[in-house]
């Protein structure tokens, strides 16, 4: 999924391709991505773009006073194009969900919402104001810009575990499943340990390797081209998706806990005391 780091680098990158160029058409293959319906999104039709946002996880193109906003969810993408084929989508066929051409006919740049896979739940919303996106007036403060006062406000008075708060997005935009490991990792806490039971120093570590962390990844996803940032995000991992490797801190090897539909991975001698975390959900630290 991707996650602040690389939905920064997309909206960088449409800064620098698309702003300035005038939408040419929208053409939509799989009617089900669209949240809204007014305006339509033949309203972008001979807009000028003027910007790329993010918001979270959210991506938005800015043109003529509207938002085209995006969340892609656990397999979209967005596939650019330098010259996109004038040939409009045939509806249901292959990955592509809707398409954004931009430029004159025939020698349209542009780009396509893409989503592998059965689950479909990329979504698109086309608005005349982002926070009218229900999902992006509930978001919590965005990670990259929270003060060391802001997470202890964040986690307090929360009983949860802290890989589970600090990937609800309602409590901090941004983070998903791979950097929260990445954080923890670096901050050396256990992915179990209470949020609101932090101490000083550990809520200090918390706050240096979320800043640490995100801004690595986000310098060096910037300013790659969109089809490498998935290779450049696994290339700068640590523990997540790597588990049976060794820690490159310590040598020990990555573990992981497995739930139905994901997992997360650590490392028990730099992040829980050398104890090994049971591999279901309710567990607690193996005596």
């Amino acid at each position: 999924m991707p996650e602040l780091p690389e939905v920064e680098a997309l909206a960088d990158h449409l800064r620098r391709h698309a702003v300035g160029l005038t939408v040419g058409r929208i053409d939509v293959s799989a009617l089900s991505v669209l949240k809204t319906f007014d305006p339509p999104v033949s309203a972008l039709n001979g807009q000028l773009v003027t910007g790329a946002v993010r918001w979270g996880k959210y991506l938005g193109l800015q043109a003529g006073g509207l938002y085209l906003i995006t969340h892609l969810s656990r397999a979209g993408w967005l596939r650019w194009s330098d010259k996109l084929a004038a040939a409009p989508l045939r509806p249901g066929k292959g990955p592509i969900a809707l398409r954004v051409h931009l430029g004159a006919p025939g020698e349209a740049a542009g780009f396509d919402l893409t989503e592998a896979g059965t689950q479909k739940r990329l979504a698109v919303w086309l608005v005349t104001d982002p926070l009218a996106v229900p999902q992006i007036a509930a978001l919590g403060p965005d990670a990259v810009a929270l003060t060391r006062a802001g997470l202890a406000a964040a986690l307090k008075g929360n009983s949860g575990r802290i890989k589970t708060v600090i990937t609800d997005q309602k409590v901090i935009a941004g983070i998903g499943n791979a950097y929260s490991d990445e954080i923890l990792h670096v901050a050396k806490l256990s992915p179990f340990a209470t949020a609101n039971k932090l101490t000083e120093a550990q809520l200090a570590a918390l706050h240096d390797a979320m800043t640490a962390v995100l801004t690595d990844a986000v310098t060096r996803s910037v300013g790659q081209q969109a089809a490498t940032l998935k290779g450049e995000k696994r290339s700068g991992l640590r523990v997540h998706a790597r588990t049976g490797l060794p820690c490159p801190v310590c040598g020990d090897i990555v573990r992981e806990v497995s739930f139905v539909d994901k997992s997360f991975q650590y490392c028990p001698t730099c992040q829980t005391g050398g104890k090994v975390l049971a591999d279901r959900r309710m567990s607690r630290l193996l005596k």
